[in-house]
């Protein structure tokens, strides 16, 4: 059976200018992550509200992706979104930089939370350049320079740091995301045909909603988030301090864990997604977050500890991508933005939920329910990708096959 959405081809340039604004909006984010907490720290935030400011940026998240993803279905557009991330992002930072006051740091972040809702734009805008059953190759595709550029900033945050004090990744920030600015104007949207550019009504924006594909990959990516923002974006380099590493040498176990991460995406992408049924390689990524969770705390030696975090980057990478592939390769162009709003709320959850709970058990002065935490995370996964294995009828599989 041939796709329903004729995929209107567009030239490499197209391709590759949306690569690059894609790698500046995640830049503008992450340049200062590393350095964040110890940013606040210095401005004289308290250990509660720091928490606050800096689980708010998922908080907006969970608010805005879903009503982003279904105003973008309704007008039938995608640039102004993508746009108007990278416009936020761009404030988020220069906030910081100007500013020296804990008040406006939580208004910063949490307009970094509106430059992070945006993502929906991106990955629709992205998906509609590929037919239906490339989907999977597209979002492998997205979370590799996803990856690459959180990689790259995070690495450099603490260099900068060093060299030109607290503001400079706020500026470079800033001044990055307003090249992504201009670059974005010229951007360009998939021409679709007649059938697929009709503006979507609001029945067809519930049926989305109760689509039970998206749920369930919902459900599982917030798991997925959970881990990874309790491992790599929360403790994992504050347990590494704990064993001896430098902060400058942070950037070895930012790599071993990254470089894997960005890597999996195009390797699941392309191919093990053509080989494997996916809950099959669900099953595995998610076995493989919680074997390399757990096994943290009893961890002491930093060189094995930074190859079981290459195998941790791995794992997560097999999953995320595929689920965000998972959640709107059945769904036409036209309502994949509510689709995919649905489900970046919904994982969200776990960005915010993952952290928040995790450091309610840090404050006892142990990591060990830390990284269990994370683990029963990636063990819950994992059972839920083997339940809806075995509850995919042949049916449901014979119709997504065919598409």
């Amino acid at each position: 059976m041939t796709s329903d959405i004729e995929v209107q081809k567009l030239p490499l340039y197209d391709h590759i200018l949306f690569i690059l604004i894609t790698f500046i909006y995640w830049f503008s984010l992450y340049i200062y992550v590393p350095v964040f907490v110890s940013y606040l720290d210095y401005l004289g935030g308290t250990y509660t509200f720091v928490g606050f400011i800096v689980g708010s940026y998922g908080i907006m998240q969970i608010l805005l992706r879903l009503p982003v993803g279904v105003v973008s279905d309704r007008l039938q557009i995608r640039k102004p979104f993508l746009i108007a991330g990278l416009v936020t992002g761009v404030i988020s930072c220069l906030g910081f930089a100007l500013t020296e006051s804990i008040e406006f740091a939580l208004v910063s972040r949490f307009i970094s939370g509106i430059t992070a809702s945006m993502w929906v734009a991106f990955t629709v805008l992205y998906a509609s350049y590929f037919k239906q059953e490339d989907t999977t190759r597209a979002m492998g595709n997205v979370q590799f320079i996803t990856v690459a550029s959180q990689l790259i900033s995070m690495g450099l945050s603490g260099y900068l740091v060093t060299q030109w004090g607290w503001k400079s990744p706020f500026w470079i920030g800033g001044f990055v995301g307003i090249f992504g600015i201009v670059l974005a104007l010229r951007i360009k949207e998939s021409k679709q045909k007649k059938s697929e550019s009709k503006k979507i009504r609001m029945s067809e924006l519930n049926e989305v909603l109760r689509e039970p594909t998206v749920l369930k990959a919902a459900i599982l990516s917030a798991l997925a988030h959970a881990v990874l923002f309790i491992t790599m974006f929360g403790f994992t380099p504050d347990y590494a301090l704990k064993i001896g590493a430098s902060k400058e040498s942070l950037i070895f176990l930012v790599g071993s864990f990254m470089i894997p991460h960005a890597i999996a995406p195009i390797i699941t992408g392309r191919y093990l997604a053509g080989h494997f049924q996916k809950w099959k390689i669900l099953v595995v990524g998610f076995f493989g977050t919680f074997a390399f969770s757990v096994i943290i705390p009893f961890i002491n030696n930093l060189g094995f500890l930074y190859l079981t975090q290459a195998f941790n980057g791995f794992a997560q990478g097999m999953t995320i991508p595929l689920l965000m592939g998972m959640a709107i390769q059945t769904i036409p162009n036209r309502k994949r933005a509510t689709a995919m709003g649905l489900f970046q709320a919904v994982y969200a959850i776990g960005i915010f939920l993952g952290p928040f709970i995790s450091g309610l058990f840090s404050e006892e002065g142990t990591f060990l329910p830390v990284f269990l935490t994370a683990g029963a995370a990636g063990i819950i996964g994992m059972l839920l990708s083997l339940k809806w294995r075995y509850q995919h009828s042949p049916l449901s599989k014979k119709k997504i096959e065919s598409m």
